[in-house]
């Protein structure tokens, strides 16, 4: 059961946004770059740091590219990465998914990752995207699932005090195997979805990512138990994305 608090559970310390800031269009948007073209205009909801933002606005430019995310914090970020690549038609604006500050039926695509997991009302942020992208435009969704992880060696524990953390703040671990409900009870059509693996090369950065909102929530144990695991030398962590585009009817 998730809650009708809403917290962003990854909060926005350095650490959280520079594991962001390591996502890229090629290795986190493959499925939706099929659906663009040069001109288009493009919604990210949720951007973050911006750098699956910019990537987007590359490939559609001179079309715009609107990032939103509702914490300015991680704007300042996107900025640079956009000024960094002398990006033009790219903006990043402080909004909620809940209310998105576009007309009606005003672009071509809305693109959102690793939000809708983190929403207590998805219905809602699927609502406003519905409402803002044009007839026959294409939304693209992408959001980790918690049931298809594969951890050696086993870390139940911890993981299980990281998805009922989750869910205290409104949060669905599981949202991804739901993502062709929600576009479907949002009246989108022509949907499909496709599910990828992510090893992480890495398992201490994944892991530190994690502990240190386990340690922000007053759960050292399992934060060290995190940490701990990191350290053996055969470590795997293998996390789920189920990936869904669909589209806006006419």
């Amino acid at each position: 059961m998730t809650s009708d608090v809403e917290r962003y559970t990854p909060g926005h310390d350095a650490f959280a946004v520079g594991f962001m800031a390591a996502r890229r269009a090629a290795t986190h948007a493959g499925f939706f770059l099929p659906y663009l073209a040069p001109g288009m205009s493009v919604l990210d909801l949720g951007c973050g740091p911006g750098t699956i933002t910019t990537d987007l606005a590359a490939v559609v430019a001179p079309g715009h590219v609107l990032g939103l995310d509702q914490h300015a914090a991680q704007l300042t970020a996107a900025r640079a990465a956009a000024w960094q690549r002398d990006l033009a038609n790219v903006e990043f604006r402080q909004g909620s998914c809940y209310a998105i500050p576009l007309e009606d039926r005003s672009v071509d695509r809305v693109f959102s990752h690793a939000l809708l997991e983190h929403l207590a009302h998805p219905a809602r942020a699927l609502a406003e995207i519905r409402r803002v992208l044009r007839p026959g435009g294409t939304v693209g969704l992408c959001s980790p699932d918690w049931g298809g992880f594969l951890l050696s060696p086993p870390l139940d524990d911890a993981l299980g005090a990281y998805t009922r953390l989750q869910q205290a703040n409104g949060g669905d671990p599981y949202a991804g195997r739901k993502l062709g409900r929600y576009l479907r009870a949002a009246g989108f059509t022509d949907i499909r979805l496709d599910v990828r693996h992510e090893r992480h090369a890495d398992p201490s950065r994944i892991a530190g990512y994690l502990a240190i909102q386990l340690d922000r929530a007053e759960q050292p144990a399992h934060a060290g138990r995190l940490r701990a695991w990191a350290t053996d030398p055969d470590a795997l962590f293998d996390q789920a994305w189920v990936s869904a585009t669909a589209t806006r009817p006419g």
